[in-house]
């Protein structure tokens, strides 16, 4: 008995210390993770900064270089921004957001064409190479710019409906609620009353108001729901944007 007690006991013992060190590992996975994010977060906001710098205080070709990468990269974040946001409640963009994410392929490598570029000390070479590098970007930017701007229009339009449909809705329970007294009775006889009695069950002018106006509240009978965005999802493109808020000059 007292052997099956100990068995017992050093089970559960073994079973904590396997439970602990699982969650230790787990721990310190996430810790990991969250040091790697903020680390990537800190480089791309260093690194935008830093662009933005060239793009305005050099010339020739250092600065076109910056500019184009500058504005690969904003143009692309805010493709993917858009789309993410909208996914969640529009299961239709995710067709949109599959073609993003190849689009963003073509993107990264022309960001890494744009850096490498960016340490090339044959700086006429380099200008030469610039129309066609040009081009590349603005073919890969206005392809996410027309994403981003299509699925914005399209979550207006929609919210544009809802609000007419609502109105609509709005307009009919607001000439529901003013009909607070009964045609007949509003006219001033009673169907069985003489002069100078009240029929029995006659409602006063006021006794009777609001009858029928049984639910002013919401439909569901709480609150409305609160408005929340979709988690973000971590990607490895250079132009995803920091959780932390940004500081621009």
């Amino acid at each position: 008995m007292e052997a099956a007690i100990i068995t017992i006991m050093a089970l559960l013992f073994l079973s904590f210390v396997a439970l602990g060190v699982f969650v230790t590992v787990k721990a310190v996975k996430a810790a990991k993770r969250g040091v790697d994010r903020t680390l990537d977060q800190a480089r791309r906001t260093v690194e935008d900064t830093t662009l933005r710098a060239k793009s305005f205080g050099q010339a020739g070709a250092a600065g076109e270089l910056a500019r184009l990468r500058l504005s690969l990269r904003t143009s692309m974040r805010a493709t993917q921004e858009a789309l993410q946001a909208g996914v969640g409640e529009d299961a239709s963009l995710k067709e949109s957001l599959d073609l993003f994410h190849r689009l963003s392929a073509h993107g990264l490598e022309l960001d890494g064409d744009l850096k490498r570029l960016e340490r090339e000390p044959d700086r006429a070479w380099v200008a030469g190479q610039l129309p066609e590098l040009t081009a590349r970007t603005e073919r890969i930017t206005g392809s996410a710019d027309a994403l981003r701007h299509a699925a914005r229009d399209r979550a207006l339009k929609f919210a544009e409906d809802d609000l007419s449909a609502l109105s609509a809705q709005i307009d009919v329970e607001a000439g529901a609620l003013r009909h607070w007294t009964d045609p007949e009775t509003a006219s001033g006889t009673v169907p069985g009353a003489t002069t100078g009695t009240t029929a029995p069950g006659a409602v006063s002018g006021t006794t009777g108001r609001r009858a029928g106006a049984g639910h002013a509240g919401p439909g569901t009978g709480g609150e409305p729901s609160a408005i929340t965005a979709p988690d973000p999802r971590r990607t490895a493109y250079p132009w995803e944007k920091s959780a932390r808020p940004e500081t621009t000059t």
